[in-house]
């Protein structure tokens, strides 16, 4: 684990260059702590078809081509799944067109996403460096787990908490769902001094996986981009010196909709599972509405302009994100992190964000970067937007170089 104190002496505990730490905002939260968290099985894009067209059983040469184009278009190369030729060997019916079997996917996806949101959790808590009773709050998302009492009061009970601990939870928010748990927690962490907000996402596809059909098209985006995982994060304000790091300081977050959009991005929850909806024109909506998006949450807080900041982007898809970086006119790289993740891990709804933070945290430890000010961004049903104004703790020569960009009094 690395980091530094309030005056910027740097800590290296990894054996690689640290970027010293820039100072905190009294009573602003940040993340302090990351971890990830992922099934045991490693779906390798290349081998997608012929797998998914074999356990499904289908033989419509016309699907088959359509999903080996977008195999290619999504840029995804490795995924982790839960749902795997040993389960469907278990469970045929899985595989079967039109059988009622929400009951066994519910069974199936809960106890996987409870398991998934402890490993993460346990890898946060251990980044983190404080016992897990020092936890006082739990934002718990997912649209994979429905059941109450929900995955939040299960998890807190295995992660050995306080039975005091508050607990709040975020249900079938989609991929906006982790943008949206930071803003709350955010929230709570300002708002309760000494806080510290234990923020864990959780998905699975096991809810919505069917076999390929002519009348649902956007079932094979789903089968090429979407996969499985859990992310974790503490956030807390005024970081005990010399004990916790923050690398990510929450300036401002913000969320909007886009009226008249409900129906581009749905879920529907039937017999069979959860049916989803995703329009064609998805990736045009956004990019039409991140800049103005990007202005409100921003504020005047930069004078460069989108090119001088970092971008934390939850990567939808790679049409989503060309159309963001064309309409805001970033530079070539300005979006690695997510790329990144989408090829490493696929579209993993809610946890994506932090797979994304989690390897720009991983450059700055090192020394790349520099940008001061940036953003934490991600799209869902809605359209919705979320976004958080981050300020990166973390700092290195070429930044006090590059970056001149000035705080709005609300950061003051």
């Amino acid at each position: 684990m690395s980091g530094a104190n309030s005056n910027g002496t740097t800590h290296n505990n990894g054996g690689n260059h640290v970027s010293t730490k820039r100072t905190s905002t009294p009573g602003k939260a940040a993340v302090l702590a990351l971890g990830k968290a992922f099934p045991d099985n490693l779906l390798l894009q290349e081998q997608l078809v012929e797998g998914y067209f074999g356990d499904t059983k289908c033989e419509d040469a016309t699907m088959k081509e359509k999903l080996e184009r977008l195999c290619k278009t999504t840029t995804v190369k490795t995924r982790y799944t839960v749902m795997s030729k040993e389960l469907l060997t278990k469970y045929p019916d899985l595989a079967k067109e039109g059988s009622p079997t929400i009951k066994l996917r519910l069974e199936i996806a809960n106890q996987a996403v409870l398991d998934m949101a402890t490993k993460a959790s346990l890898a946060c808590i251990a980044d983190w460096g404080r016992p897990a009773a020092h936890i006082t709050h739990v934002v718990y998302v997912s649209s994979s787990e429905i059941r109450f009492p929900g995955g939040d009061l299960h998890l807190s009970a295995r992660l050995g908490l306080n039975k005091n601990v508050g607990r709040v939870t975020l249900y079938l928010l989609g991929c906006h769902g982790g943008v949206a748990g930071l803003r709350v927690a955010k929230d709570i962490a300002e708002n309760n001094k000494g806080s510290r907000v234990l923020l864990v996402t959780s998905e699975t596809t096991v809810l919505g996986y069917r076999p390929p059909n002519p009348s649902r098209p956007y079932d094979l985006v789903g089968a090429a981009l979407f996969g499985d995982g859990a992310a974790a994060v503490v956030v807390g304000a005024d970081p005990i010196e010399e004990t916790e790091f923050g690398f990510l300081e929450l300036s401002h977050a913000e969320q909007w909709f886009v009226p008249g959009t409900e129906e581009v991005v749905e879920g529907r929850l039937t017999e069979e599972g959860i049916c989803f909806r995703l329009g064609r024109d998805l990736p045009e909506k956004i990019e039409e509405n991140i800049e103005g998006f990007c202005r409100s949450l921003m504020e005047g807080v930069v004078e460069e302009g989108f090119d001088g900041l970092f971008w934390v982007v939850h990567p939808g898809g790679p049409a989503i994100l060309n159309g963001v970086e064309r309409r805001l006119g970033l530079g070539l790289g300005k979006l690695e992190w997510s790329r990144r993740a989408l090829r490493d891990y696929g579209n993993v709804s809610s946890n994506t964000v932090f797979y994304v933070m989690d390897y720009m945290r991983e450059e700055m430890r090192k020394g790349g970067g520099g940008e001061e000010w940036g953003m934490v961004l991600a799209f869902g049903p809605g359209i919705t937007f979320e976004g958080c104004e981050g300020l990166c703790l973390m700092k290195n020569a070429v930044s006090e170089l590059r970056c001149g960009h000035k705080k709005h009094s609300r950061h003051m």
